[in-house]
């Protein structure tokens, strides 16, 4: 029996806005969307283009307040071959919540304020 990673899943309030987050800040398209017949819930898959791996974005219509993230110490991690030209888009989009200079690394927080480690290619 294999395994192999599929996709991972983050609720999210305002669909529209993580979308064009998620396009904006990482470079991510919509691969597919589901939507409950009832409009109860709307699922939308983006992907990198490269990779198989998916990001899916729940919205659910009856969530009326903010998620709680916990701790918040969950995150995913995407690789970039320019960090140069990333980091001063995302300190223009106003989303760099850390920075590990020592690490080379930093986290961006998207609107419902999951993180999102960004590491340079290897």
């Amino acid at each position: 029996m294999n395994f192999h990673f599929y996709h991972n899943n983050i609720n999210v309030l305002d669909l529209e806005k993580s979308i064009e987050f998620y396009k904006k800040a990482l470079g991510l398209t919509i691969t597919r969307e589901t939507e409950a017949e009832d409009g109860s819930f709307k699922l939308v898959f983006m992907g990198d283009q490269t990779t198989p791996h998916l990001l899916e974005l729940t919205w659910l219509r009856d969530m009326d307040r903010p998620y709680n993230l916990g701790d918040n110490e969950f995150h995913l991690a995407l690789q970039t071959d320019d960090m140069d030209t990333a980091l001063k888009l995302h300190k223009e989009m106003d989303c760099v919540c850390f920075e590990n200079p020592d690490m080379g690394i930093y986290f961006i927080n998207d609107p419902d304020g999951y993180w999102i480690e960004i590491c340079p290619a290897q």
